[in-house]
């Protein structure tokens, strides 16, 4: 069916799509991950990401200018590999990236409050925290969608104006000696730093989400993701440069909230209030961000059967899909008490990077198949080259997983794979049920 969507993204609204959904709760808290592996040198970690994510990227801006309909990555793997994949990369996407994705900001969060509240931190008050933290903000957007996005705008010039103000006034403070390589690390090191930083990266799936509003894709969408991936990384690598030259070794000491204390340094009280309130407020927004749109997903389903029915009602007073934002948010609740930050955003990354996977091989998948307007669609130079350097890239990080880790992300695949034999025979079976009922 025609979607009648207007197409009016262009490439500097789509850049800054890649920025604000790219920029979120990781980059406050991961720099001293990052230290805590490879010390300065973990640098080459954010590079190694940055290379990844622009080859990612490119195979992304070759499939979206042939797949110009809604629904992102889960339209462009279906489109290219049929209904099965289109399955399994929406519930990875859904089930494992964003609801991970969610109880590793919660987490992030209460470690960043905890510099000013350590009780917030604590194994006793964490579950009350974020029992509040899901339960609130699962409240707003019930309220209505207004509310959400209003929240979403806010925490976006919230979440910038510190990490700018910190590079900017930061870069006269570094110590040449706290940028020295004297820690030794191994091949081994970089991929296991590198698939944490990752969790920094994601992002662009979501905005491609948007993709029956983007005009011209093949124009618009290599020009707005690498443009913004630009931005991106260069931010990245200028608060890590930053914090390790401020803090050096010292870093380690202030891993919950490393940022926090170079602002503390920077500014003193002000610094502080500011940088946490930031940090706050963009967390608050990443999560509200995400319990707006991806709860959609879920109704959507329901409506066309894939999720049980309850999950596509609506609320009769507020007009929004109640039921799947408190399944959505009680999901996040659940794997925020039961996880860390560092496991969850390993496993998020892990998560993402499959369905990234996907989108890579499909681009290779699509040059296969006639379509009438070919020519008009953007192609990736080089062949073959970039969709395999950016798949081996992906295995390669993937391979840094845990045995524990790759045992779960593999059983978890095979019952969605069982859930989807079951509902492709359970709707064979309801379409033959009439005509047996009529026969009786």
């Amino acid at each position: 069916e025609k979607e009648e969507l207007k197409r009016t993204i262009g490439v500097f609204g789509l850049a800054s799509s890649v920025v604000n959904m790219t920029i979120g709760a990781g980059i406050f808290v991961l720099p001293a991950l990052a230290a805590q592996r490879m010390g300065a040198a973990a640098i080459l970690s954010y590079f190694v990401c940055g290379v990844l994510i622009f080859l990612i990227a490119l195979c992304f801006a070759e499939v979206g200018s042939k797949v110009t309909g809604s629904g992102g990555t889960y339209a462009y793997i279906e489109t290219a590999f049929g209904p099965f994949a289109g399955f399994l990369a929406n519930n990875i996407f859904v089930f494992g990236a964003c609801v991970l994705s969610d109880a590793a900001i919660a987490n992030g969060l209460s470690t960043t409050l905890g510099y000013f509240f350590p009780l917030l931190d604590t194994l006793a008050v964490r579950p009350v925290f974020f029992l509040l933290l899901f339960g609130g903000l699962a409240y707003i957007n019930i309220r209505g969608t207004s509310h959400g996005v209003l929240f979403i705008v806010v925490s976006t010039v919230a979440k910038l104006l510190p990490l700018l103000l910190l590079v900017a006034f930061g870069m006269g403070r570094i110590e040449a000696a706290h940028l020295q390589w004297k820690t030794d690390y191994s091949f081994s090191d970089i991929g296991a730093t590198s698939l944490i930083l990752f969790y920094a990266f994601l992002g662009i799936e979501t905005v491609v989400s948007n993709s029956g509003e983007i005009k011209n894709p093949p124009r618009v969408i290599p020009r707005g993701l690498l443009t913004g991936l630009a931005f991106v990384l260069l931010l990245y690598v200028s608060i890590q440069v930053v914090t390790q030259g401020i803090l050096g070794d010292e870093m380690l000491s202030y891993k919950n909230a490393p940022l926090t204390e170079v602002s503390r340094r920077l500014f003193g009280y002000f610094g502080i209030t500011l940088v946490t309130l930031g940090i706050a407020i963009a967390m608050l927004g990443s999560l509200s961000g995400e319990i707006l749109a991806i709860p959609r997903v879920l109704f959507a389903g329901a409506r066309a059967g894939i999720f049980p029915r309850v999950l596509g009602k609506v609320h009769p007073r507020y007009v929004t899909p109640h039921v799947a934002i408190v399944v959505y948010t009680a999901l996040g609740y659940l794997f925020a008490v039961l996880g860390t930050l560092e496991q969850l955003a390993i496993l998020a990354s892990a998560a993402s990077l499959l369905i990234y996977l996907g989108v890579v091989l499909a681009s290779v998948r699509l040059r296969y198949k006639k379509q009438a307007d070919a020519a008009k669609t953007f192609t990736v130079p080089g062949g073959w080259l970039i969709p395999a350097l950016a798949s081996l890239a992906i295995l390669w990080l993937l391979s840094n997983l845990s045995r524990k880790e790759m045992l779960g992300s593999a059983i978890a695949i095979l019952l969605l794979s069982l859930i989807y034999v079951g509902m492709r025979w359970y709707q064979r079976k309801q379409t033959r049920l009439p005509e047996t009922v009529k026969d009786i």
